[in-house]
């Protein structure tokens, strides 16, 4: 009996010693900053004036905020990304699946080139699309109006088509990453389901809203979930195509609070930008968790 309540201490001890240095980790590098960001934002830190210290103002970065044009405009801007960005990645992420789910001949390496794109980094794809929405060299003019340089367009100087050409940029890159989850739960469907229904005389689109569909709906929502999250943290790809503008229009949240923190020298004020990212975020993980669990209790 003393032996193995012996054993399982000692199991219990090199569990233990196995999660410190992960806790830690998380612990330094994720909930330190988040912190400190909260703690920033609660002062009036300009970079620029070192000589007034940095006071302790509570929440009036907060207050400001609210009262703050560019920063409502920019969280409008956030969320109609998201919005466009993360259903466009979806459908096109569950398309995608479907066709790589099915055998063919050379699957292996179309399965391997769908994902070319979101292994190339951001900066990268971001640079590549900036050329191609050039208005003096760019292939979309050279495509739509071949030498007719009295027709060109300049895309990124339109507000419409400079949000247009970020969300195409973001959903051609990470439509694939949204594939690969979908494709993780369709190889998880066993195919006697499909055999059944063919038998009972289903066809294509009643196997895929029956079957298919119910089947894959946690993936769906882990997807969701991922891309969601990422696309609210959107940054280096308006940083690289759009720097914002114009006028605004692309002006994404984590985007002005680094014009205000690196651009203006307000490190309260982006901190409090930066938190209010944090907690929108945080509060849609949350509900996407809670839709997920609500899904498979009720599928169970």
């Amino acid at each position: 009996m003393k032996k193995r309540f012996s054993s399982i201490t000692n199991e219990k001890l090199f569990a233990t010693s196995l999660l410190v240095p992960c806790i830690a980790f998380v612990c330094i590098f994720a909930f330190y900053p988040i912190l400190y960001s909260f703690f920033l934002s609660l002062h009036r830190i300009i970079l620029g004036l070192p000589s007034i210290g940095q006071p302790f103002i509570g929440l009036e970065n907060y207050k400001e905020l609210l009262h703050d044009r560019i920063a409502l405009r920019s969280l409008i801007t956030t969320f109609a990304f998201v919005s466009v960005s993360t259903f466009l990645e979806i459908l096109f992420g569950l398309i995608i699946a479907l066709v790589i789910n099915r055998h063919f001949r050379g699957r292996g390496l179309v399965r391997a080139a769908i994902l070319v794109p979101w292994a190339i980094p951001t900066v990268v794809s971001s640079q590549m699309w900036r050329f191609i929405c050039n208005d003096n060299y760019g292939l979309l003019n050279y495509v739509l109006f071949g030498s007719h340089t009295s027709k060109y367009n300049a895309w990124l100087a339109d507000p419409f088509f400079a949000f247009s050409a970020i969300v195409a940029a973001d959903v051609w890159k990470t439509s694939s990453f949204a594939a690969l989850l979908i494709l993780a739960g369709l190889q998880t469907i066993p195919d006697e389901l499909y055999e059944t229904a063919k038998i009972d005389g289903a066809n294509a689109w009643q196997q895929f809203r029956r079957i298919t569909l119910p089947l894959i709906k946690p993936a769906i929502l882990i997807a969701l979930l991922f891309r969601t999250m990422d696309a609210f943290r959107v940054f280096d790809l308006v940083f690289v195509m759009t720097q914002g503008g114009p006028a605004n229009a692309t002006n994404v949240l984590q985007f002005y609070g680094y014009k205000k923190i690196f651009a203006e020298g307000f490190m309260g004020y982006g901190s409090t930008i930066s938190v209010l990212v944090f907690i929108t975020v945080f509060v849609l993980s949350l509900l996407y968790i809670r839709l997920m669990r609500t899904r498979l209790f009720t599928e169970t």
